[in-house]
């Protein structure tokens, strides 16, 4: 029976992703990067830059809007650096329960996959 991973196949079907192996690697390497280091780094950047608009303008009620402002941002950063942890165990859990093409219940294709991207 012609499995979902088999339609486009690049490489060869007997490799772990079964021709997913591009789309992963450009996920776990290039994605996972960029929302893990990139953004948590913009948003501490760009509530610093607000934080430092508001104290040059010397109004105390603007610093305090800004300081509670970066420290939510510094918050987001935080909870967007572990997303990929999130996403690596959510990716585990749906592994358990994916079925082969025999009915069978396949417990390692997506963490097979996952894990062999280097």
């Amino acid at each position: 029976m012609l499995n979902l991973f088999q339609i486009g196949v690049v490489g060869s079907i007997n490799d772990n992703c079964g021709g997913l192996g591009p789309i992963v690697r450009i996920i776990k390497k290039g994605v996972f990067p960029i929302v893990q280091i990139g953004i948590p780094i913009l948003l501490i950047v760009f509530g610093t830059i607000d934080l430092g608009k508001a104290v040059i303008s010397s109004d105390e009620k603007e610093v305090k809007q800004a300081q509670s402002r970066l420290i939510k941002r510094c918050i987001y950063a935080v909870a967007i650096f572990f997303i990929t942890t999130l996403v690596t165990l959510i990716m585990s859990l749906v592994a358990t329960g994916a079925e082969n093409g025999d009915g069978e219940t396949d417990t390692n294709s997506w963490a097979n996959c996952w894990n062999s991207i280097d």
